[in-house]
């Protein structure tokens, strides 16, 4: 596992040395923002709408807006002034039930591995945290802010979450208000949760297919290939229910039926699919056809969002 921290847990009188690697990764396919005419990266630059030019990143500075166009200047050395002792240490303060965490505060994801000489104390406060129920909240140093960090057991790996400070997590009081005036019978919550119960079931990540992704690398083979590629067309807007308790019947009865057999068409406890809406082609649109065309250094490769 590449690390981006190491440093101890401090648990009572005990000291375990980890290394902290990072826990996810998107493997969406990546972009880059392209010149259209010359199908090349663009370059981002630092632009001064006062000045009417541009400027050189030594030539900026940080600014903390006070009111509107109205900014208080802060230099590098005032920020560190403030900035947190860089520790190495992840102190526990306190054991909770990892079910009075509402997943609202999670932010970053990280796995803790202990260091070579540290598995059996890395074990033994797995081993307690499992047998207990309980999950440490402590603090972190890192990239110069001090985190709240909740370490929790996966397995045999502690996983650490990085957590948001309350201030950072918006208030729900507004819709639980507006949904709290809401009067629900004692029918509808039952068949509500009859519908929950037949559907209930373990969670098996592998379920769960990222299909953009899948028809995002079809479409960039098929235009690499000069295949015409279509426009979609414009779903359907959802309807709203006209009888509640209907449609939660209806959705039991369909919870009931048995599963297609594999490779047979789904759609709905084995009823016909509904035909999807063909999609147009620019050319039907009168407009112009978008070809698959690659010019040299015009890979799929860049980020998720533009790029400069």
């Amino acid at each position: 596992m590449r690390s981006i921290w190491k440093g101890t847990i401090s648990f009572g009188l005990v000291n375990i040395p980890v290394a902290v690697g990072i826990a996810t990764q998107r493997s969406d396919p990546k972009f880059r923002t392209l010149d259209r005419e010359t199908l090349q990266p663009i370059k981002q630059q630092l632009f001064s709408p006062a000045r009417g030019e541009v400027v050189q990143r030594e030539e900026t500075v940080k600014g903390y807006e006070v009111s509107k166009d109205r900014y208080l200047p802060m230099s590098d050395e005032e920020l560190e002034a403030v900035a947190v002792e860089r520790r190495r240490t992840i102190d526990l303060v306190a054991f909770v039930d990892l079910g009075e965490i509402d997943p609202v505060f999670y932010d970053r994801t990280y796995y803790l591995e202990p260091g070579e000489s540290a598995q059996k104390p890395y074990a033994l406060l797995v081993e307690a945290m499992k047998r207990t129920g309980k999950a440490a909240l402590g603090k972190i140093v890192m990239s110069s802010r001090e985190h709240v960090v909740l370490l929790r057991p996966a397995g045999d790996t502690l996983v650490a979450e990085l957590l948001f400070y309350p201030e950072d997590v918006r208030s729900k009081a507004e819709i639980d208000e507006r949904v709290g005036e809401i009067d629900v019978t004692d029918q509808e919550v039952a068949m509500a949760t009859q519908l929950v119960e037949s559907l209930a079931r373990p969670f098996e990540p592998k379920e769960f297919e990222n299909e953009h992704k899948r028809e995002l690398l079809a479409l960039i083979e098929r235009k690499l290939s000069g295949e015409e590629v279509p426009v979609a067309a414009e779903p359907a807007p959802a309807e709203p229910v006209p009888d509640l308790m209907a449609a939660l019947k209806a959705s039991i009865d369909q919870a009931r039926q048995p599963a297609p057999a594999e490779g047979a068409p789904s759609g709905g406890g084995g009823s016909k699919p509904k035909a999807k809406p063909k999609a147009k082609t620019a050319k039907a649109n009168g407009k112009a056809t978008t070809k698959g065309r690659a010019k040299a250094g015009t890979g799929a490769k860049g980020s998720n969002g533009s790029e400069g």
